[in-house]
């Protein structure tokens, strides 16, 4: 009788403990669940158990407290870069007026009869003034797409849109002496996506190659919607390519660059659930975008703070 009221115990144990295990996972995939739920979305909601176990509901108050302090921070950083997106949008404005007027006294001054070392110096000012002119006007193009909230989306033929890029820019390219080497796909490449965004993503990428180039330059388009634009650098280093979409970051034969034309080009295509890389073997510089199909990338996220197109 003993060996049968033991056997019988030990099934009530083991079914006690079988019960409780089943309730610690359901609990922790609740956890896991709102907790993926509340850090994806901006949501005041914290976490709740439906268990009543101490322990469960004890990491569920510790992990709440977490979520309040993080949703605190991310308040902070949210008001404190839409008002520094505000003050450099305002401070490149500002900007704008008295560069003008400087150039205009500038071509006020060439007009006058001049040493020719006085004609040098203004030269030089002039040239930092153009400078400065085109990386207050990159600043303030770029604060705007940083501060734009709708987008413009709509059935856009990629190869179209390369084409048309191609074109405007055939004339830089001729007096450059490069002559392109097209491989665009002749089959239709259909993507959602802004059509203004996409052609000031294709035309930086262009301007990139203008400014680096050692003459030569490879456009590719496959059907998979992957553009490619490849040209010899031997300027460059990994180094230097890995910093490419870096914000101000330019290489030491771009002068002229304001280092804003490929960061505003990562920045449109990530906003539009696109990527775009650079690499760069045996001197040879390549910049790959991508736009996968609607079913094949995520929904297109809001650029930081916002973002648009001129």
């Amino acid at each position: 009788m003993l060996p049968w009221l033991l056997c019988a115990l030990l099934g009530v144990l083991v079914l006690a403990l079988l019960g409780k295990v089943c309730a610690l996972t359901r609990s922790m995939e609740e956890i896991c669940d709102q907790l993926a739920d509340r850090l994806a979305g901006d949501t005041n909601n914290l976490l709740t158990l439906s268990t009543r176990d101490p322990h469960a509901r004890r990491l569920a108050a510790r992990l709440n407290v977490q979520l309040r302090l993080l949703r605190q921070q991310r308040r902070r950083y949210l008001n404190g870069d839409r008002e520094l997106k505000e003050a450099v949008t305002n401070l490149s404005h500002d900007l704008r007026t008295p560069l003008t007027a400087l150039c205009g006294y500038l071509d006020l001054l060439d007009r006058q009869e001049t040493s020719p070392a006085v004609a040098r110096y203004l030269d030089q000012i002039r040239s930092r003034a153009e400078a400065m002119k085109a990386l207050t006007e990159e600043i303030f193009r770029y604060s705007l797409l940083a501060a734009r909230e709708s987008w413009d989306w709509e059935d856009v033929t990629l190869n179209q849109v390369l084409e048309e890029s191609l074109l405007a820019h055939y004339g830089a390219l001729t007096q450059r002496g490069i002559t392109p080497q097209l491989d665009l796909t002749e089959v239709p490449v259909h993507r959602r996506l802004d059509r203004k965004a996409v052609s000031r993503v294709l035309a930086n990428l262009l301007s990139n190659a203008l400014k680096y180039s050692a003459g030569d330059l490879r456009v590719a388009l496959t059907p998979a919607g992957e553009i490619t634009f490849s040209n010899t650098a031997p300027g460059l280093t990994p180094v230097m390519v890995g910093r490419l979409f870096d914000r101000f970051y330019t290489v030491e034969t771009g002068r002229t660059a304001t280092g804003l034309g490929l960061a505003i080009a990562k920045l449109l295509t990530e906003a539009m659930g696109g990527t775009i890389q650079a690499d760069y073997r045996g001197e040879t510089l390549t910049l790959t975008l991508r736009f996968p199909p609607a079913e094949e990338k995520a929904a297109p996220r809001a650029v930081p703070g916002g973002g648009g197109v001129e």
